[in-house]
This record gives structure tokens, sequence and C-alpha cells, in this order.
């Protein structure tokens, strides 16, 4: 094989369309573009949706989802979560940080009554739900 002997295939490279230069190239006169309207003007097009003055689809449509930035802030812990700690602990938000049952950057726990909880433990600074405050107290818990 010789470099000078090397080509493309065949099909490989077309032509470049020449726009405008005359009737016999097919692409005289409008150039391809037809006749008159905003496409056919030189630098005449739209935006990206843009759907000829109505309202666009994505405007149209409604919005839909919602993050909240305090979901981040807030969770809720279980009962059972709670028997990690060894009889009579005092349970608060640095205690749940430190057992590691929370991540660190949680500001509000809230105790659900999920699960069972076997040993008595004093809850500090933690808010409960009816039900969680029946079973601590039962097993003789205290919530302060």
């Amino acid at each position: 094989m010789r470099h000078n002997a090397l080509q493309p295939a065949i099909g490989a490279k077309t032509a470049a369309h020449r726009f405008g230069r005359g009737i016999g190239s097919g692409l005289g006169k409008t150039c391809g573009r037809g006749h008159k309207g905003q496409k056919a003007r030189a630098g005449g097009y739209h935006k990206v949706g843009f759907e000829g003055g109505q309202m666009p689809k994505h405007r149209r449509l409604p919005k839909f989802g919602f993050s909240s930035m305090t979901k981040l802030e807030k969770t809720e812990v279980r009962l059972g979560d709670l028997n990690r700690f060894d009889p009579n602990d005092v349970v608060d938000l640095g205690s749940l940080k430190k057992a590691k049952i929370i991540s660190p950057r949680i500001k509000k726990v809230k105790i659900i009554a999920t699960g069972s909880l076997r040993q008595a433990l004093i809850i500090r600074g933690i808010l409960v739900t009816n039900g969680a405050k029946k079973t601590i107290e039962a097993v003789g818990g205290k919530i302060e």
C-alpha cells in the first residue's frame, strides 16, 4: 500500500451544499428556506422552547415537587433504637448523635412509638408522641 494511493471510502465525503448559486443548483434564489417568514430571514430564528408566541409548554404545565429545607434538620427516632442505651441513661440530642442514631446536622428529634423499649430511660429535651410516652412510662422511664 502506498500513501499516495490512499483515499476515503466511496460516500464517506460529500460535497458541501452551495446555496444561492443559481437555479440549476437546486438551491438557488430562496436557498432552500422557502418564501418569507421568520425562518427565511437572515438571523431570524427563535430560542429553544419558543412556540410562536403561544405560551410555551414549560410555562403552561404545572410545576410539581417541593424540597423542604427544614426536612434536613429534623428526624424521627423509633423506640426500638433506644435499646442501645444502658438502663437509666439520659437520652438527649447530644447522646443520640454520640450513639450515631441521628446525623450531626439534626437539630430536632421526635421519638415515635415503633418497636419496643426494654429498659427505663430518662428522655430530656426531645419531643415524644403520646404512644411513645405511654410506653416509656410503662417501662419505668421519665420524660423531662
